[in-house]
């Protein structure tokens, strides 16, 4: 019998939903992609038809809510704010739109991403990373900074995302302040790096 499209999405849509409820509720190290199943009411084999590992179904997550975060920033985009105060808004978008995840995204980051990694299509996490890192390319550049950015400055910000990422995790300051002071001076020494990268101007932009 032929599966349709709907189908197939009303069980991706069933793991997910599992998912998250497990890794939520018995924590990341304790979840297994049987007991996912299990929950989803499929059988396992069928699960890895969807997603070969958690880990992916983790960065499947992820990955959705770093979406509507990139179309809530489009929507909301101002032209006349600086670099810094774009990326910020960039980024604490998507934090607050991963925020129902961040009981298990500490651990599961691990795993998920690395601030070594290189692209490989075995990497649950490398289409956020490369989804993300071209959206972050598109705001640079529309600043006025030539492109494309050197590899190492693209490692700087990469990894300095994930050190706020992992700091956000875990933080229980009121209102995260904590965190938007670490995002807050991240993106300074990133925009810094511009400069020092390209040399042209106040902070490498380009001569007019």
């Amino acid at each position: 019998m032929r599966i349709t499209a709907e189908a197939k999405s009303a069980t991706r849509l069933r793991i997910l939903q599992a998912a998250t409820s497990l890794f939520v509720s018995d924590g990341w190290q304790n979840t297994t992609t049987r007991g996912i199943a299990v929950a989803a009411g499929i059988a396992t084999g069928t699960l890895f038809n969807y997603f070969p590992t958690k880990e992916a179904i983790a960065a499947a997550l992820v990955a959705e809510a770093m979406e509507r975060a990139g179309e809530e920033f489009r929507a909301g985009r101002r032209e006349e704010v600086s670099l810094e105060a774009d990326l910020f808004s960039l980024i604490w978008s998507g934090l607050r739109h991963l925020r129902e995840f961040r009981k298990f995204l500490a651990p599961a980051s691990d795993t998920i991403f690395s601030p070594l990694a290189r692209q490989s299509p075995d990497s649950p996490g490398d289409a956020i990373r490369v989804d993300h890192l071209e959206l972050v390319e598109a705001i640079v550049t529309s600043h006025g900074f030539s492109a494309p950015r050197p590899a190492v400055t693209v490692q700087l910000y990469w990894t300095l995302y994930l050190g706020v990422f992992a700091y956000w995790a875990a933080d229980d300051s009121p209102g995260q302040e904590d965190t938007l002071a670490l995002l807050d001076q991240s993106l300074k020494l990133f925009v810094a790096s511009l400069g020092i990268d390209q040399g042209r101007g106040t902070y490498g932009r380009q001569s007019q």
